[in-house]
């Protein structure tokens, strides 16, 4: 079928007529590889591009006229936590993620989430979803399984069966493994037992991805250790969200950044991924409670020690100070009293007569909560997404636009932010350098063979967005909102928006890494 499909150059001009089923006419045209944008046509036949540029077509396809319209291979997110969310009813049409021009998310970042690869696929291949899905193991829910929240290196039988599991997954079609080492129980997790887990992705051809140990004071030590299990287990490494975290950490991105071109210089496979936000999220017993609290029952026993309930408050204090005393962090998700969300430490305090720390204490005790802290520098967001090896991923999950919470706006707009508001409007980033970072770099990066790009061969994942409508909507204080500008919307050649509508279409899949094993 691709055989008569042969193009050239920019101009992309077909040798002989091209069999389709649609053909998208008067495009502008960005393939995915951060080149100049040109005009053309694209041709889907079934599932897959057929034809890109300046072709002629047998019979009488269907057409979509695409004037004055983008189109960009559909996006794909480097760094999701949908991995629960995608397979339940409710969200698995992940239309927040959709209406941002998303087609694949790659699940188990962090350490967290499901570390059953097989049977998170087999759910997505059995109900589908809106999206595509691949997958990591997550170090940490792998090491839960073997070890509990053992803080200890694990013992030789157990790191036999650690390597097995890894084994397992990666056979089972995970891109790689992802660790979270700032939370439990990944943060016990020393440099010889990850680089023994890297090494047998290594083996598969998969990737070490990181939520570092430290993206704060100790960035550039997190990175040389990063970069130190890519080398020992000869495995390419990826930075998760890749930030200099906190007021005290203002100023080390430069640096960050000239440790790994260096690295990459020297040959390492070495990138990242960044969300275009001042503000990240998670725990707050991450934010605000010392490590050895952060196990709710060694929080509870402290409690009940005057001496340890002392240091407990100190240290909570402690970890509040550079966190503007708590005024930096806002609740975003809180069941047990919805009416706190999207407030402040500091003003819940003032609300309920107390400190801050008791504020913190009080959250805890009742199963902790989601937060939203304000601690990245805008200058800083705009040097690293220039970078040529920093893809853009949103660090979301598949949401539902009536949920009782306040979660990040990039759960809704982090894509349309970075071509919308930092390429079209704020030229801070090129446009097809902001659909590289969406689309292609992230396909190179997973060593996703047949996605990333508009070219013939490739699935039909592709996305026409209106660049005077492209924008992301969703704010801090109402984070529930879609982004606007996609027209249209393909997913495996089916489309999931249409005239800027959600279709329900479930066409995505579970997209297995094939292993290089021999």
């Amino acid at each position: 079928m691709l055989a008569a499909t042969t193009l050239f150059c920019l101009t992309c001009i077909a040798v002989e007529p091209v069999e389709a089923d649609l053909v998208i006419r008067h495009a502008q045209i960005h393939d995915g590889s951060g080149r100049a944008a040109f005009p053309g046509d694209i041709a889907v036949r079934g599932e897959r591009i057929v034809a890109v540029g300046r072709f002629t077509v047998q019979g009488e396809p269907q057409k979509l006229d695409a004037t004055g319209l983008v189109a960009a291979p559909g996006f794909i997110d480097l760094h999701s936590h949908s991995d629960r969310s995608i397979v339940k009813a409710a969200t698995r049409l992940n239309a927040n993620y959709l209406k941002q021009g998303v087609t694949s998310v790659v699940t188990g970042n962090c350490g967290g989430g499901t570390h059953d690869v097989a049977a998170l696929l087999r759910a997505i291949d059995e109900h589908g979803a809106g999206t595509n899905v691949l997958a990591l193991l997550p170090h940490g829910a792998l090491r839960r399984e073997i070890m509990g929240t053992a803080n200890r290196a694990p013992t030789p039988g157990e790191l036999v069966k650690l390597r097995e599991r890894v084994d397992r997954a990666m056979q089972a079609g995970a891109w790689g493994i992802s660790t979270g080492l700032i939370y439990i129980p990944g943060t016990f997790a020393g440099q010889d037992e990850l680089i023994a887990l890297a090494q047998i992705v290594a083996r598969h051809g998969g990737l070490y991805a990181s939520h570092m140990r430290n993206e704060n004071t100790r960035l550039l030590e997190s990175i040389q250790e990063t970069l130190a299990i890519g080398q020992g287990a000869g495995v390419p490494v990826h930075i998760s969200h890749f930030k200099a975290s906190g007021r005290q950490a203002w100023g080390l991105a430069a640096d960050a950044i000239a440790l790994i071109r260096q690295a990459r210089a020297a040959g390492q496979m070495v990138t990242a991924d960044q969300y275009p936000y001042t503000a990240s999220s998670t725990s707050l017993s991450v934010l605000a409670v010392p490590r050895p609290y952060r196990q709710r029952e060694h929080l509870l026993s402290a409690l009940q020690d005057p001496v340890e309930a002392l240091k407990l408050r100190q240290g909570i204090a402690a970890e509040l100070a550079p966190r503007d005393q708590g005024a930096d962090l806002m609740v975003a998700s809180y069941a047990p009293n919805r009416s706190w969300q999207g407030k402040t430490l500091v003003q819940l305090a003032a609300q309920e007569q107390c400190t801050a720390v008791e504020i913190v204490l009080q959250m805890e005790r009742n199963g902790g909560a989601q937060m939203v802290s304000f601690s990245i520098n805008e200058a800083e967001v705009r040097l690293i997404m220039q970078q040529p090896f920093v893809a853009t991923a949103s660090d979301g999950g598949a949401q539902q636009l009536e949920a009782q919470t306040q979660p990040h706006p990039r759960n809704y707009g982090c894509f349309a932010r970075k071509i919308g508001r930092y390429a079209l409007r704020g030229q801070m980033v090129t446009l097809p350098q902001a659909i590289r970072s969406c689309s292609g770099l992230a396909a190179d990066i997973l060593g996703l063979q047949d996605r990333g790009y508009l070219r013939p061969g490739q699935w039909a994942d592709l996305v026409l967005l209106d660049p005077n409508a492209y924008i992301d909507t969703a704010t801090y204080r109402k984070p529930h909102q879609y982004a606007t500008g996609v027209r249209y919307l393909f997913v495996n050649g089916t489309r999931a928006i249409s005239q800027s509508k959600l279709t329900g279409a479930l066409a995505g899949r579970g997209i297995r890494h094939q292993s290089v094993s021999p």
